[in-house]
Formats: structure tokens, C-alpha cells, sequence
């Protein structure tokens, strides 16, 4: 069991419709263009997505100057498309059971734009510690320049 008291929540704020956030959280190939912090990057061949709950992810992130590979998934547990995504999140043979938990929601704002709220439990991270908020919080960043450029395209 996960301790729900650890763990933070990033909030931003897209020029996007919920539907265009979803399909970058759920489409293998829009997944790979973001899913790492900077200086790392996600072979396209390594992303696999079942989003349905009871289905799996995985993905390896790619350390760009070392090489070094940082396989991860989990396993999805709600499903509510366009709004609301809930999942295990660490090494792809954790015990779900014991995996920290993500819930990215999205909330529609006006016509066009969309809030997202990433929350994190089950970890205890904060900004600055170089690691696990530091590093989801410049894969969120990676994240919204996917969206400009596809955007742009």
C-alpha cells in the first residue's frame, strides 16, 4: 500500500482542448516525443500504451550523454477519457500494489484551453531535489513544447 500522505502536484495551464492533451498522454508515438525530463530522450520503439484500466504501459527513457536506460511503466487503473487518467508509475515488473500513483486530470477552461493537473503520491519529492519532481516537472515542460510544436505543424 502506498502512502498517500507523500508526494506533490504540479498544475498547468494549455492553448489546447482537453482531447488534444489526452491524445498526447495516450498516443505511443506523441509519448515518445515528450515522456522524459531533459537531456534524456524515449525511443519511439520502447513505448507501448494499453490505456484501459487494467492495462499496462512501458516505456525506456535514454540518457542522452551516458546511454544509460531507465525502463519504467505501470498500470492503469481509471480510465475516463478527456478527463481523467489514473496509474501506477515506476519499474515495468513493480507489484502495482506497491507503486507510487499518478492521476493527471484535465479540466476544461474556456473553448481551446485546458487546466491539467499532474499529481504524484506514494514518493516523497519536492522542487529542487533533482530527481523525481525535478525530473517529472521538466518532462512537463518537454510536454508543452510537444504540444507548440505539433501545434506549429
Amino acid at each position: 500500500m502506498i502512502d498517500t500522505s507523500k508526494g506533490f502536484t504540479i498544475v498547468r495551464e494549455f492553448d489546447a482542448a482537453p482531447q488534444e492533451l489526452w491524445r498526447a498522454w495516450t498516443d505511443p508515438d506523441e509519448a515518445a516525443a515528450w515522456w522524459h525530463p531533459a537531456g534524456v530522450h524515449t525511443p519511439r520503439d520502447t513505448v507501448a500504451i494499453d490505456a484501459r484500466v487494467g492495462g499496462r504501459y512501458a516505456y525506456t527513457m535514454v540518457n542522452d550523454a551516458t546511454g544509460e536506460r531507465y525502463p519504467t511503466g505501470g498500470e492503469y487503473r481509471e480510465v475516463v477519457e478527456n478527463e481523467r487518467l489514473v496509474f501506477t508509475w515506476g519499474n515495468p515488473d513493480d507489484d502495482p500494489e506497491s507503486a507510487p500513483l499518478i492521476t493527471v486530470t484535465l479540466a476544461p477552461l474556456t473553448p481551446g484551453r485546458t487546466r491539467m493537473t499532474f499529481d504524484l503520491r506514494g514518493i516523497a519529492a519536492a522542487p529542487g531535489d533533482g530527481n523525481i519532481y525535478d525530473g517529472w516537472d521538466s518532462a512537463l515542460d518537454q510536454f508543452t513544447a510537444h504540444l507548440r510544436r505539433r501545434e506549429l505543424a
